[in-house]
């Protein structure tokens, strides 16, 4: 197995989202890698933003939520990190693997949120799409596995 330099960790910037990106840091930190934490602003936002001046408006503005996010739910796995951010307009799913692909991206680690049944069909699933068509590993976190007693052992 090829060594792991470069992890992107993807989010939605719910809370959800933080557990993969708390265990991407932390992973991280913990074999010398990079993290870039990425967020796709979806077409649903874009839709509101019709000039171009708009857009890269928005776009700073989720440049900054991405930071906040971080600064909110990962501070304590912060440090000694390699850090990169990132807020493009698209599709998550595409978005993702595109970035992977074209950044030489060693694994992804995503949170699921753990849809199922009729929202699972209405809405699909980012982390399904992503794993189907990763150029690289997924790790396919799901937050509701990771308890207090690994998120202590884990900061530790």
């Amino acid at each position: 197995m090829d060594k792991i330099k470069k992890i992107l960790a993807p989010t939605d910037l719910s809370e959800l989202s933080a557990a993969g990106v708390r265990y991407a840091l932390n992973l991280a930190r913990t074999i010398g890698a990079a993290v870039t934490v990425y967020h796709a602003i979806e077409t649903e936002e874009l839709m509101r933003y019709s000039r171009s001046s708009l857009r890269g408006d928005l776009v700073g503005k989720y440049d900054t939520a991405l930071q906040r996010f971080l600064e909110i739910h990962c501070s304590d796995f912060l440090p000694g990190v390699e850090i990169h951010t990132n807020a493009e307009l698209g599709a998550a799913d595409i978005n993702i693997v595109d970035v992977a692909k074209k950044e030489g991206v060693d694994l992804i680690v995503i949170s699921t949120h753990g849809r199922t049944g009729l929202s699972h069909i209405l809405v699909g699933s980012v982390t399904e799409r992503v794993v189907r068509n990763a150029p690289c590993p997924v790790l396919s976190i799901r937050p509701e596995k990771i308890g207090k007693e690994a998120r202590t052992a884990a900061a530790a």
